[in-house]
């Protein structure tokens, strides 16, 4: 067990994080950065140490954002394509930028040292009960806890909510010849087969010669890594990239569900990140989310009211849940919902609307763009299996 900062008597904080991903990372540095909370002690624990880079997180942002020195690439353009529909657009008035996890873990952790009031921990939590977390090797006490730990038995044993997979492989390469215009993304191209599933690629190029390829499905079961290595391996062929080396690879799966992760929270445990159902429902973005709910939830504690009130459902929840009942009742089609989405909305507004920041006249467009009929069948299922 790795332990930094002053120990606390008797093993009590004020606050306990469990999990040091990006949630519980941001919720302490928001925490220890606010002098509101100066007085109070703060333990996270984290069972593995993060100092690789794991992941990639991208997101659109219209102004720059308070992490905008850890920004690896930024664009201005994008395409979107399916087989019988292409659209070039600007993503004005927003830009799509990408943070590379190991800049984010050591641009955090390096601001997390200079605070006293927090120790961080290196174990793994077995149990949270109450106001008590039980590691592998020790017991600690608090006031309130917070945990990103995802208990997946949550999702796949429950039936009154559909649950997709967002998983993904990702390739880095390195090409020969200069075949990528380092400003123009392919935010989503399903001119691939489908299979059965929603399947599409993501390209993020990081020079003209650099670009990550990212075979990505919408579906309820994973395929093997071989699968996703030769789908992205077809789709560089079909580039002039004069030959190619992998020079990366990542991989990851995000649940995509609406369901009601916050009843488990209680007045003192709150759920946060991907385990608190912070991630868009219908698009599995996570990043951008987490970075505004930590900062609501900074505020929201100097309330001193119960955890269980804070993030309550909203109508864009509820818009999440008609489309994912549609999406996995008719999964080998979701390039359909997704092209008439495009088709028939600006990009603007398209974008506006997953920020959860578009007005009902706004809201009304997108729904119009869909067969209206598969999500009226959608509302009636839920209104008369007393959906609550």
């Amino acid at each position: 067990m790795t332990n930094f900062g002053c120990v606390k008597k008797k093993n009590h904080f004020d606050y306990i994080i469990c999990g040091g991903g990006a949630s519980g990372l941001l919720l302490a540095f928001r925490i220890c950065n606010d002098p509101f909370f100066a007085n109070k002690s703060i333990l996270l624990i984290e069972k593995e140490h993060k100092n690789s880079n794991d992941r990639t997180w991208c997101f659109w942002e219209s102004n720059e954002g308070d992490l905008e020195q850890i920004i690896h690439k930024t664009w201005n353009q994008s395409f979107f394509a399916s087989k019988d529909f292409r659209l070039d657009f600007n993503l004005n008035p927003y830009q799509y930028k990408m943070i590379r996890s190991l800049d984010f873990y050591q641009f955090i952790h390096q601001r997390l040292k200079k605070f006293s009031q927090l120790t961080q921990v290196t174990d793994e939590v077995k149990k949270i009960e109450s106001n008590r977390v039980t590691t592998l090797e020790k017991e600690y006490n608090s006031d309130l806890i917070f945990s990103s730990i995802l208990d997946p038995k949550k999702l796949f044993q429950q039936k009154k909510y559909p649950v997709l997979q967002q998983h993904f492989l990702g390739q880095i390469i390195e090409t020969k010849n200069n075949c990528f215009d380092p400003d123009r993304i392919e935010f989503m191209n399903f001119d691939i087969p489908q299979k059965g599933n929603t399947r599409f690629m993501y390209v993020l190029p990081l020079s003209s010669n650099k670009a990550l390829l990212e075979f990505t499905l919408f579906s309820k079961d994973l395929l093997d890594r071989q699968d996703y290595v030769d789908e992205i391996t077809a789709f560089a062929n079909q580039i002039p990239t004069g030959g190619y080396k992998v020079i990366e690879e990542e991989q990851g799966n995000i649940p995509m569900t609406c369901f009601r992760f916050d009843i488990s929270n209680t007045e003192n445990i709150l759920q946060i990140g991907t385990a608190g159902g912070w991630t868009k429902p219908s698009t599995g973005y996570t990043f951008q989310r987490i970075n505004s709910k930590t900062k609501a939830l900074v505020e929201f504690l100097k309330l001193n009211l119960p955890l269980k009130k804070f993030g309550q459902k909203n109508r864009f929840w509820f818009y999440d849940l008609l489309f994912l009942d549609v999406l996995s009742k008719d999964n080998a089609n979701g390039h359909d919902l997704f092209k008439r989405l495009f088709q028939k909305n600006s990009p603007e507004i398209i974008f506006k609307f997953l920020d959860e920041k578009s007005n009902y006249w706004q809201e009304f467009q997108i729904m119009r763009s869909f067969n209206v009929s598969q999500f009226v069948k959608a509302l009636f299922k839920r209104f008369f299996n007393r959906f609550g």
